[in-house]
């Protein structure tokens, strides 16, 4: 009999080769762009800026400028004494690409704060899972960063930031952006979709500018992409969990951060229909936040509740943590990693306003301390003691909520954010575990709720003393409480966008992926644990797990069957035994 040959599946083939002709392509059109892949050529006199972002250079003027005859004479002013002090002129190109180094600098050492906070969220998940478990929603939080990363370079960097997008502070390409946005018209308006180019970071996005930015907003879009892994933990398989991953790196998130921060139609609402300056995000409330727990609350509801959860009459049963000291060490992490999320968004660090970091931080740390004790003193006046998970929750609402308005409100404003959302995001646990949404960590109510009160806020309390022309709008962004009623309803056209795109879409995703392949472990798994039969190990193998009361105690309490499973605790494997 012939021995039967083992080939790599077609599809496999099939993707190597157009991921190999990709970077033939991109490659080849690199070496006919503008693009600094060396470093040697971003950051001259261009770049060089006072405190409020005035340029040291006087540009040539456009002979169609309204004030043209002014503007030459300035450059022509600019010029003469150009040539007088010739030194002065490189001394300034030094200088430039010093300010683009301080911000590129700052840029990068706050990503890899926020890349540290995958660690936080992996602590926090699984601490709050049941210890069977604890293998399987470690793995997840991990293969997240893998899958995202692959995903976001493939095509989410290039749709979400290839096209209107810009960041001065870094000079080079990068602060003019490609300029390669797909568009659309209505109403005698452009309507900005996604961006065209960058592709595999390949071309003109080989480049040290784009590069810094890739690294940035990746870590960003991976925060997004852990929440699910949160709100459907304890019964999701890892074969549908690996390719969500993708949808959520190359569709979800990319596109709905374009419309937000890529120079898309939400940017431009200010420009296009006076709505203050637009949809204003400024860490992402909204664009990471709402998008990873709205998507989390889709998936939860077509996976279902956890085996055990409700009584046949409906009643929720508490499944408690199984690691309270590993979730509240996560929260800090976590916590810690938020001077990267909020205070790096200023994407400088050097001139053009960017010692507001200062501000940032502060507004950063308060919210998220008000948010814990706000959450905390809910729990001890409902239940007469304080509940360590939600007062960990409490804290990350509060900084949610703080991730959208942080640029540009102050102290107090800042304290009464963070509360408010303390005492949301009790409520809204409270709220999902009545409607039979079971969400094992909180993250649809920690990231979801509060990211859109994040949104709200800034049309409420930004106080106008920071976002000097944001979304190319004049003057800096203020709320409802400032003046700008404006500003207030290019929020709610966000929050709007963001319940349609990521709750809508995210629901249609996992619904058809559910008929396609399941979501769900098969029944006999979920009860006896995750870890064995989806990641071949357990996280504990020197304790027996065993349950608080006979499980027959627990089914006649709850009036389920004898094989639902229980609250459960850990005793060494050899403790009782001869």
């Amino acid at each position: 009999m012939q021995k039967n040959r083992r080939y790599p599946p077609r599809y496999t083939v099939a993707i190597l080769a157009v991921l190999l002709v990709a970077v033939c392509v991109t490659t080849a059109l690199a070496q006919q762009s503008r693009n600094d892949p060396a470093g040697d050529k971003t950051g001259n006199i261009a770049d060089v800026r006072d405190a409020q972002g005035n340029p040291f250079a006087v540009p040539e003027p456009s002979p169609n400028s309204a004030d043209y005859a002014e503007q030459k004479r300035q450059y022509d002013a600019y010029q003469r004494q150009a040539q007088v002090e010739p030194l002065a002129i490189r001394l300034a190109d030094g200088v430039g690409q010093n300010r683009v180094a301080i911000n590129m600098m700052w840029i990068l050492i706050t990503g890899f704060l926020v890349m540290f906070m995958q660690a936080g969220f992996a602590l926090v998940e699984t601490g709050l899972c049941r210890a069977k478990n604890a293998s399987h929603t470690m793995l997840m939080n991990f293969l997240v960063y893998s899958i995202g990363m692959v995903g976001f370079w493939v095509a989410g960097y290039a749709l979400m930031y290839g096209g209107a997008a810009s960041v001065p502070g870094l000079g080079g390409l990068m602060g003019s952006g490609f300029a390669s946005e797909f568009s659309i018209k209505l109403f005698g308006k452009e309507f900005g979709l996604f961006g065209t180019r960058g592709w595999l970071l390949g071309g003109e996005a080989y480049d040290v500018g784009v590069l810094t930015m890739f690294l940035f907003q990746m870590v960003f879009m991976d925060t997004a992409a852990t929440i699910p892994t949160g709100a459907m933990a304890e019964r999701w398989r890892l074969a549908a969990f690996i390719v969500y991953g993708f949808f959520m790196s190359i569709v979800l998130y990319p596109l709905f951060g374009n419309w937000a921060w890529g120079g898309g139609w939400l940017a431009t609402l200010g420009t296009n229909f006076g709505l203050g300056h637009g949809y204003v995000d400024f860490a992402g409330s909204g664009v990471v936040h709402a998008i990873g727990g709205l998507c989390g609350l889709a998936g939860a509801i077509v996976i279902g509740p956890r085996i055990g959860k409700y009584t046949r009459d409906g009643k929720p049963v508490a499944l408690p943590a199984h690691h309270i000291p590993m979730a509240l060490l996560g929260t800090f992490i976590l916590a810690f990693g938020w001077f990267g999320f909020n205070p790096g968004s200023t994407l400088m660090a050097s001139g053009a306003g960017g010692l507001r970091i200062g501000v940032i931080a502060v507004a950063t740390m308060l919210a998220g301390a008000t948010g814990s004790l706000a959450a905390a003193l809910y729990t001890w006046k409902r239940n007469g003691a304080i509940d360590p998970t939600m007062a960990a929750n409490g804290m990350l609402a509060g900084l949610v909520a703080i991730t959208a308005p942080s640029g540009f409100v102050g102290p107090i404003a800042a304290a009464v954010i963070g509360a408010v959302a303390g005492i949301l995001v009790c409520v809204a646990v409270t709220f999902f575990d009545r409607i039979h949404v079971d969400d094992p960590v909180g993250a649809i109510s920690v990231h979801g709720v509060c990211g859109l009160w994040g949104v709200l806020s800034v049309g409420i309390f930004a106080d106008g003393t920071y976002g000097a022309g944001w979304n190319g709008v004049t003057g800096t962004v203020r709320g409802a409480l400032y003046g700008d009623w404006g500003q207030l309803g290019a929020q709610l056209v966000g929050i709007a966008t963001l319940l349609v795109w990521a709750f809508g879409l995210s629901w249609l995703f996992f619904t058809v992926q559910n008929k396609v392949m399941a979501l769900r472990v098969p029944r006999e798994v979920e009860l006896a644990g995750l870890d064995m039969a989806e990641t071949g190990v357990l996280a504990y193998p020197d304790f027996a797990v065993t349950p608080i009361a006979t499980v027959g105690a627990v089914a006649a309490a709850s009036q389920l069957p004898q094989s639902t499973g229980v609250p459960t605790v850990h005793r060494p494997a050899t403790e009782g035994r001869a």
